[in-house]
């Protein structure tokens, strides 16, 4: 099975209402469409650009988000159907029972929407912004295969991605927001040994542009790439398409899932099927795949 995904570099610019979001964002759903893309990834915090002008004369915080998921929803919804694409909103700041989570969403072509909370959270999440951290992980199956959503910190950590394999998943969509190139590199190079360690697909991208106005979004250095094991089948240096660094675009790639399956069974290495479970057991073994 194949699948063309797109990744956009989202440009933060300070605008003055929800509806120039909106035609921002379908600016660039329609342009993954026209490159025939299945799944489109936004990056991590692209809503926090609806924090960038004043309401009531007030400017806004990240507490103000969560007063923005309905039209958030209705937006990526209408996109995803109109356009038969599974859409990746990002991350949006939601509220639950009083807490607020910094979730990835997907939004299905059939209007199903599915959320992943971020599971690892940085200083700044959790000093600055008081957000709280997801409690469980979650794999979801799609016309074109399993996949999984872990926001940026999140694939810094060998486990948890090793978790979204043992449960089926073979692309990892990873939005991300980073402030300068050591974060940026950080998460880059992270992605590119998880690719490796469990012979999956990862999907990043990350924000570009600045935020003036609102607190810890007024740097961004981002890139969007679609990364693939390093084996014989795939690019030279694991990388099969990525943007220019910081500029505002779009990057599409078709990924070729039946590859992962050749290269697990008889791949220059084999490193899913060669890792010692009687030395280090799986964090899941109730839930790992023979294949």
């Amino acid at each position: 099975m194949k699948l063309r995904a797109s990744a956009v570099q989202y440009h933060l610019h300070t605008i003055t209402g929800f509806s120039e979001f909106a035609d921002q964002v379908t600016h660039y759903v329609k342009t993954a469409q026209e490159f025939g893309a299945d799944f489109v990834l936004f990056p991590e915090f692209l809503t926090t650009q609806l924090l960038s002008f004043p309401v009531d004369g007030k400017a806004q915080t990240i507490d103000d988000l969560p007063r923005y998921t309905e039209a958030y929803y209705a937006l990526f919804s209408s996109l995803a159907g109109r356009t038969g694409m599974h859409l990746i909103g990002g991350t949006h700041v939601i509220r639950k029972e009083g807490r607020l989570y910094n979730a990835a969403h997907l939004f299905y072509p059939d209007g199903r929407i599915e959320e992943q909370a971020k599971l690892h959270l940085t200083p700044t999440e959790v000093k600055e912004w008081k957000l709280a951290p997801g409690d469980g992980l979650r794999v979801f199956d799609t016309a074109k295969g399993r996949i999984a959503m872990l926001t940026c910190y999140d694939i810094e950590f060998p486990e948890i991605v090793r978790m979204a394999r043992a449960m089926g998943a073979d692309v990892i969509f990873c939005p991300s927001c980073t402030d300068d190139r050591h974060g940026f590199y950080r998460v880059r190079y992270s992605c590119h040994a998880r690719t490796i360690e469990n012979q999956v697909y990862v999907v990043t991208t990350g924000t570009v542009g600045s935020l003036p106005t609102v607190d810890f979004m007024r740097a961004n250095y981002g890139q969007a790439a679609i990364i693939t094991p390093n084996d014989i089948p795939f690019p030279h240096r694991g990388i099969m398409t990525e943007g220019e660094i910081n500029d505002d675009m779009v990057i599409t790639g078709d990924l070729d899932l039946s590859l992962l399956a050749e290269v697990r069974e008889a791949g220059s290495v084999t490193t899913w099927r060669d890792r010692r479970t009687d030395l280090y057991p799986d964090w899941m073994p109730a839930m790992l795949l023979t294949n």
